[in-house]
């Protein structure tokens, strides 16, 4: 498969994640994909399609759109926000980066997700988040 249609493939599986997407995976991932993002450090394609399903139970009203596209050589960056509903936290939005690799047949090999997990996610949770608020502010230069 071209990486190009891989690429697009793989987007649209998150621009309209659906349990229907998820099954069709090994069509444009690799068996032992690597993903990695502020939660999760996991490999191989079950596990990849495990954590998607999770999202689906987990995030009510899922909305993830891709605004921004670069490529280096076999590796895609895209800059994309999530927005969903978590049990305890309401609305929730993240927005971030991920970093996608292409192996040699066009399949996606690696995806590398980048986002601010404290100010994004932790500073959100009642007890927590206004104790990581306190010490952002303490650190923060005048």
């Amino acid at each position: 498969m071209k990486i190009i249609n891989s690429s697009e493939l793989y987007i649209r599986l998150f621009e309209e994640l659906s349990l229907e997407r998820i099954e069709s995976l090994e069509n444009f991932v690799s068996a032992d994909i690597k993903f990695q993002d502020p939660f999760n450090d996991l490999t191989g394609l079950d596990s990849f399609r495990h954590l998607l399903k999770k999202i689906l139970i987990d995030v009510k009203d899922v909305n993830f759109k891709v605004t921004h596209r670069a490529w280096s050589d076999r590796t895609l960056f895209l800059r994309w926000s999530f927005e969903g509903e978590i049990k305890g936290l309401k609305k929730w939005k993240v927005e971030g980066m991920s970093e996608v690799s292409f192996d040699e047949s066009g399949m996606v090999c690696h995806h590398f997700d980048h986002w601010d997990a404290a100010e994004q996610f932790y500073e959100k949770l009642p007890i927590v988040g206004a104790v990581l608020r306190y010490i952002r502010r303490r650190l923060m230069v005048s």
